[in-house]
């Protein structure tokens, strides 16, 4: 006869093996919290995913009706009985919710509950949330603690897994970057500058003045795009280390661009960005990098305002600036303006672009990729 729970567990491998992505994830997470109810025979099951400063971000839940969460208005964020989970992370039974010395009651609306076990869900070695089963006729007993803590260490060693096979992504992504940083420099700068002192070379024989001031003026653009090249090639290997902090980054980029047309800024990153999914904060960075160079290279912009935030698991910047502007609806876009728009809106985020004669506004979202 198979041990209690060996169902379950087999059910909740199954769906483990299965989590390639964040997508994913809230699956298994909620198939979890179903598995675990019905392998001890409980009324009410959820997870809490604890957030910053120790309380719960997100709750899954199994048992209640839609009806009954609507009136309850809103969920948990991690006092008394669960308070104590997420305080002191070890297995912990409650024969009497109401009993309980850390009970706080329960709000209206919400079912009465009796009967409690709580068990916490580790990830790599880190508390990533906590199994609450409730409402189990008799009480809940060893085998049950065995069974759900079986199944939170299956759940987390899947969290644990997709979080490794996303670094070594991550880690995959900065070395093409730094392989597209060397061959940019190697490359693409070393031909301009030869075809810039070729240029300089043959305008010092030419008669015709008119001439010879066109070669004149490709040499200087030719040196502008050299100069922008140099940046982007710096900023793209910022980007593979995302270096202390989003703020940090932000500021080292913004001043490189806008502090040598003697622009002033302002940054404000909300705490906790740089958590953000990195693939999402890399095109929020770019973006910003692109809207800044056209705000004081083309709108000769003299301030610049740029925030950075999060909306759930979206990132969203902003930048404001009081340069010259532009008719957003007659302008061609060229190849920086197209980028901007799809590296926001290729992962389902937006672009909008609102300008004035008194300055543009930059706006976008970026979702974290399927």
């Amino acid at each position: 006869m198979a041990p209690p729970g060996t169902s379950a567990v087999n059910e909740l491998v199954r769906a483990a093996a299965s989590v390639d992505a964040r997508s994913k994830l809230a699956d298994l997470l909620v198939t979890t919290v179903r598995v675990a109810r019905e392998a001890t025979g409980s009324r009410y099951a959820a997870m809490g995913v604890i957030g910053a400063h120790n309380t719960l971000r997100d709750f899954l839940h199994v048992g209640l009706d839609d009806e009954t969460v609507r009136k309850i208005g809103h969920l948990p964020v991690g006092r008394g009985v669960l308070g104590t989970l997420i305080h002191d992370p070890a297995p912990i039974v409650v024969a009497d919710i109401s009993k309980y010395p850390d009970s706080v009651g329960f709000p209206d609306h919400h079912p009465t509950m009796t009967t409690f076990l709580g068990v916490p869900l580790r990830a790599g070695g880190d508390i990533f949330g906590n199994l609450y089963l409730t409402d189990k006729d008799g009480g809940y007993d060893d085998d049950d603690i065995a069974i759900v803590e079986t199944l939170a260490a299956v759940a987390g060693s899947a969290i644990a897994s997709l979080d490794m096979r996303e670094r070594l992504a991550r880690l995959a992504v900065a070395e093409d970057r730094e392989r597209i940083a060397r061959d940019l420099h190697d490359a693409v700068i070393q031909d301009l500058f030869a075809v810039g002192l070729g240029l300089q070379a043959t305008a010092t024989h030419l008669d015709d003045e008119p001439t010879r001031q066109r070669m004149d003026d490709a040499v200087g653009r030719i040196d502008d795009a050299i100069a922008s090249l140099r940046t982007f090639i710096f900023d793209l290997r910022s980007l593979g280390t995302l270096q202390s902090t989003m703020q940090t980054t932000l500021e080292n980029m913004v001043g490189r661009i806008a502090g040598a047309r003697g622009a002033n800024w302002n940054i404000e990153v909300a705490s906790g960005i740089s958590g953000a999914d990195s693939a999402s904060l890399d095109n929020a960075l770019l973006v910003i990098r692109e809207a800044v160079s056209n705000a004081v290279r083309h709108g000769r912009a003299s301030n610049l305002d740029i925030t950075v935030g999060r909306s759930g698991p979206e990132t969203e910047i902003e930048v404001i600036d009081d340069g010259s502007g532009f008719d957003v609806e007659s302008v061609v876009p060229g190849m920086g303006l197209r980028n901007m728009r799809a590296r926001a809106e290729d992962d389902g985020g937006t672009f909008r672009i609102e300008s004035s004669p008194t300055g543009t506004v930059v706006r976008a979202t970026f979702k974290p990729p399927h």
